[in-house]
């Protein structure tokens, strides 16, 4: 079994910052890359930002100059830095790990609200 733990959401205002961690642990052979993804009331579930073993990042454009992803491998935790929060970015983020067997897990989720 492979558990995810997310931490770090909450309410912030706009213009504000949040940072996201997200701890993997259980049978992780090799991973290939986490991520995170997030889901609006009505909306369906949307890439934000990955980041493979080798460091390649990608990220959604409504994102780009704002969220930087990284990862510190030996802790089998990545972490979301969200900047310059806008209220379009209030959903629920969700961690990903994919590992290089193809297999992917989905953490439980964290709540993100941007509201003044």
């Amino acid at each position: 079994q492979v558990q995810l733990v997310e931490s770090g959401g909450g309410l912030v205002q706009p213009g504000g910052s949040l940072r996201l961690s997200c701890a993997a642990s259980g049978r992780l052979f090799s991973i290939y890359s986490m991520g995170w993804y997030r889901q609006a009331p009505g909306k369906q579930r949307e890439l934000v930002t990955t980041i493979t073993s080798g460091g390649n990042t990608n990220y959604a454009d409504s994102v780009k100059g704002r969220f930087t992803i990284s990862r510190d491998n030996a802790k089998r935790t990545v972490y979301l830095q969200m900047n310059s929060l806008k209220p379009e970015d209030t959903a629920a983020y969700y961690c990903r790990v994919v590992l290089t067997s193809n297999d992917g897990y989905w953490g439980q989720g964290t709540q993100v609200t941007v509201s003044s």
